[in-house]
Order: structure tokens, then C-alpha cells, then sequence
């Protein structure tokens, strides 16, 4: 279905009716798709265990919601080994892909300057230790099957990178890069996909124009909060996802939560807590597919489950 076959929605119906059309040129279509045809994909995050994970997959079910890939941001390091294959064994029952964040970063050691008003460095890996401590955490992952992991730092993204093309993890292995350290400009963009990114989660207060821009600079995919949590700003876009597929495809979908505790990093202590979040945002992801049913249907076509292949971005050659 291409935009212009799509119907308008009620509310553009009335505005019209009202003499109030929106007279602004409509955005071109991106060009770009997965590898398997589809233009967009959904994601719950902050999927931190097993019993999230299932409670994740029984609302999906339950409320016909289709979930592509479910990611964690306690860390690798936070889970037992039995934890790691139990969440990808569960998951590929249901052809889900799982993202684990790599571990140790600067909001979670001794540096104080992350906790003051500019935010010091921010979530990056900190140190020789932490950066092989981030490369450790990486490896465990892909030989317990994990085959996406969660990055937040260049440095850790280009040393795994270079130890992809070096055959040293698998070549299937996918690097998604966090909104912690989210690309704001194309140039941004281009740099973190070069450096190895995969699929590159953009902060979600960018305006449409903005990632439209960022879209005509690279295919790599784009992740984008539709509800972001409150500490990342705490924006809601549900009514921007017809628009946000039509013109940033490939797009992750992703849903947070506002009002939401931080629970990094999760044990048995939160886990009800971990649960009822998880089954809340796959209920947003059901209030944003009614949205778009509403709108007159995606006006691009959505992923099927089961290939999480993404597309290959140009890269910096590697030494």
C-alpha cells in the first residue's frame, strides 16, 4: 500500500470539513527495507529475564501483537548462564530475536562525573578494564546463542566489529547501539553505522524531518522509542508511527514506559514489578497497532516474525 492510496483518517477528514487541511508537502517514502522486504519491525525492551520474557510472549498472544525482538538493559553480566539459554531458548519457540546489553559502563562504577548535572561521559565503557570487561560480556553472549547484543559505547562497538570481520564471533552476530548514545544528525548516523552498528537507536524527541534526514543518509536500521521512559525524556508518539514507518523504514518500533520505576539492574526483589512492565508495553504496542488500523492501515509493509537479518550500512574499513 503506498501513501497515497491509504484513506485519510477521521481526523484529517474533519479538518478538512472545518477548512483546516494540512497544506505542508508531504515527506518522500524511504526507499530502504529489511532484508526480508518488510519496512518495520516491533521490539519490547527491558525484557530482563525469563519470567519477563514469558509474560512478554503470553501478552503478545494474548492481545495478537507481533514482537520481532525483545531486548535487556541490566546487562549480560547480570545473568546466569542457564538464564542467557532459557531467554533464547523460550524465545526462538516464538521466533523472537533477543538483545542483551553489554555489561559494565560508566553509570555503573566509581566514576563520579556521570552523576553530575552535565552527565560526565555519560553510559561509555570506562577504562582498558571496562572495555574488555564490555568484550568479555559480548562473547559469553554469542556462545550461549545470543546472536544481538546491546552496545553504548564507540569504542566497545568498533573493537566488537573488528572482532566480527575478524571471524573472532559469528558473522550473523548484530550490534545495536543504544539510545544512550543515540546519533541526532545524519552525519552521527553514517559514523556509528561505519563503526559497526547494526541497528542504531535514535533519541525520541527527533522530529520527522529530522529522521528523515538521518533515513537519506544511511539504511542502516533505525530503533526509535514510540513511549520513552522518563529518564530518556518520557515522550509519547503513538499517533507518529503511520508517519515514523512511512518515512524511516526500517524502523524498530520500540515501547517504554513513563511512570515507569528504573529497575536496572532487575533480581527476584523486582521481579513483579519487571512483569507488570513487561505485559504494560506489550499492551502500548497493542493501543499503537490499533492507532495505525485507524489511520487506514501501515502504509508500509510490516516484517513477518522469524528473520532478524537486518541491512549492511557502509562500514570503515577494518585494519
Amino acid at each position: 500500500m503506498t501513501n497515497a492510496d491509504r484513506r485519510p483518517s477521521f481526523a484529517r477528514r474533519a479538518l478538512a470539513a472545518v477548512g483546516l487541511s494540512a497544506v505542508a508537502p508531504a515527506l518522500a517514502d524511504s526507499p530502504h527495507r529489511f532484508p526480508d522486504d518488510g519496512a518495520w519491525r516491533l521490539e519490547i525492551p527491558s525484557v530482563e529475564g525469563v519470567e519477563p520474557l514469558r509474560a512478554v510472549l503470553d501478552e503478545a498472544a494474548r492481545l495478537d501483537v507481533p514482537v520481532h525482538r525483545v531486548s535487556q538493559g541490566s546487562g549480560v553480566m547480570m545473568l546466569t548462564d542457564t538464564e542467557i539459554t532459557d531467554m533464547v531458548g523460550l524465545a526462538a519457540e516464538r521466533h523472537v530475536e533477543v538483545s542483551l546489553f553489554l555489561g559494565p559502563r560508566g553509570t555503573w562504577d566509581i566514576g563520579a562525573a556521570v552523576s553530575s548535572s552535565s552527565g560526565g561521559a555519560g553510559p561509555r565503557a570506562r577504562g582498558l578494564d571496562q572495555l574488555a570487561q564490555c568484550l568479555e560480556d559480548c562473547c559469553r553472549a554469542a556462545e550461549l546463542g545470543v546472536r544481538n547484543v546491546l552496545v553504548a559505547d564507540e569504542g566497545v562497538l568498533w573493537a566488537a566489529h573488528r572482532l566480527r570481520a575478524a571471524g573472532e564471533l559469528p558473522p550473523d552476530f548484530r550490534f545495536k547501539v543504544s539510545v544512550l548514545i543515540g546519533p541526532v544528525n545524519p552525519s552521527a548516523f553514517q559514523v556509528i553505522a561505519a563503526l559497526g552498528g547494526d541497528s542504531i537507536n535514535v533519541p525520541g524527541d527527533l522530529t520527522i524531518t529530522q529522521l528523515a534526514e538521518i533515513r537519506a543518509a544511511s539504511n542502516a536500521a533505525i530503533d526509535m522509542y514510540i513511549e520513552s521512559p522518563d529518564d530518556i525524556g518520557g515522550f509519547v508518539r503513538l499517533y507518529d508511527a503511520p508517519e515514523l514507518i512511512r518515512v524511516a523504514a526500517p524502523i524498530y518500533l520500540k515501547f517504554g514506559l513513563r511512570n515507569a520505576p528504573g529497575i536496572y539492574p532487575v533480581g527476584a526483589h523486582l521481579r513483579d514489578v519487571d512483569v507488570a512492565m513487561a505485559r504494560e508495553r506489550v499492551r502500548r504496542a497493542r493501543l499503537t497497532l490499533d492507532m495505525i488500523e485507524r489511520a487506514g492501515g501501515a502504509p508500509l509493509p510490516m516484517s513477518p516474525i522469524g528473520d532478524p537479518t537486518l541491512p549492511t550500512p557502509a562500514r570503515f574499513e577494518v585494519p
